[in-house]
């Protein structure tokens, strides 16, 4: 997972899917930051289908404070 860091540097980082993220869906992903592991409210960004537990993603829009939008890290 992601590097630590503070709010700023919240897009970029990469998470693991704890609560399946899909449209119609407020899922949830595990991110390493500030020394640690959080669990953020998860959507998945436009265009972008279901996102199964376990996938790894990449946080590309961050609302605090706990809600951001991913879109997973690799393809399939």
């Amino acid at each position: 997972m992601g590097d630590t860091g503070t709010d700023a540097d919240m897009v970029g980082m990469t998470g693991r899917v704890t609560g399946t993220v899909g449209p119609g869906l407020v899922g949830e992903v595990i991110v390493r930051i500030r020394g640690g592991a959080e669990h953020f409210l998860a959507h998945p960004v436009s265009g972008t289908g279901r996102l199964a537990v376990g996938t790894v993603v990449t946080v590309v829009e961050y609302l605090p404070p706990r809600t951001v939008y991913v879109m997973a890290a690799y393809d399939n």
